[in-house]
């Protein structure tokens, strides 16, 4: 007998991968169960099935910086802060924080079969007396538009989002004049897929081509640095509400036309912002 949830929960990672660099996901989860039924006519009930996996994945891999430890050019060691992960392709780069924020996994590449395959292992080690088996499977969101993939760290939460590199794939909606522009919201996906998001008040080093980043949070010390063409910095700290505050100013003064952006910040969640250009202050002489 198979019990079956589609789209049970959500992860929300970066992953290192050696072409790309940092890149921010988010992915859908499905879940099959295959077990016996108990004297109740049940193999497991559904209102325990979704906190029991979603309680696994939320002190696992969420929210941490997948790294294949057997990749070309990635070096792990221990430092003050826990661990530093550091890179040398396809461009350099260095993380510090605490063990629980990273996920090192002996692979040459981050695939979604093999995370799935991962997280299935771990779930059916830990399953209930009739469940014989847990497999997960997870895939992006189908996204028609622009969508982008971001890397980054809130230091004032208290939960996992102060983790320094963890990230999202989101949609990306803006709108002028009452619709959809569809070639803006691809310009900006474009330009800001795969970059590191972060508050200017956190950068503690710019010294020639790199920016270092560092804070202190709740869970511990976090530092990162990688090259400055790769980053967007922010006014304020990086929530989605401050990222789409930012993009409608930054858009509406480039455009010169009112802006409202509906940024998300993975799958099914994200802030509104808008911003005309008549708002700015007058620079008369």
């Amino acid at each position: 007998m198979s019990l079956f949830v589609k789209q049970l929960t959500h992860i929300d990672v970066s992953l290192w991968c050696s072409q790309r660099g940092l890149v921010g996901c988010s992915w859908l989860v499905d879940a099959v169960l295959d077990g016996e039924l108990g004297e109740d006519g049940m193999l497991f009930d559904f209102g325990e099935v979704k906190p029991w996996i979603k309680r696994t994945l939320d002190s696992g891999l969420d929210h941490t910086l997948l790294v294949p430890t057997a990749a070309s050019g990635i070096s792990v060691s221990e430092c003050p802060e826990g661990l530093s992960i550091r890179t040398t392709t396809p461009y350099p780069m260095e993380v510090r924080g605490p063990q629980e924020a990273f996920t090192l996994l002996p692979w040459q590449a981050i695939t979604l079969d093999k995370v799935a395959e991962h997280l299935s292992q771990q779930l059916t080690e830990q399953r209930p007396k009739n469940v014989h088996q847990v497999t997960l499977t997870l895939s992006d969101e189908a996204i028609e538009g622009a969508a982008y993939g971001y890397t980054h760290g809130l230091k004032r939460h208290q939960g996992n989002c102060q983790r320094i590199a963890h990230g999202h794939r989101s949609r990306l909606h803006i709108f002028q004049q009452g619709a959809r522009q569809p070639k803006l919201e691809q310009q900006w996906a474009t330009w800001l897929d795969n970059r590191y998001l972060l508050e200017e008040a956190d950068i503690t080093s710019q010294e020639k081509d790199f920016l270092t980043c560092s804070y202190r949070a709740a869970q511990g010390d976090f530092s990162i640095t990688l090259p400055a063409t790769l980053c967007a910095v922010l006014p304020g700290p990086t929530t989605v509400e401050n990222i789409a505050a930012w993009l409608a100013k930054e858009v509406a003064t480039q455009s010169g036309q009112a802006t409202r952006i509906q940024a998300f910040e993975g799958i099914n969640k994200g802030a509104i912002a808008m911003f005309s250009p008549s708002a700015l202050p007058s620079t008369r002489l």
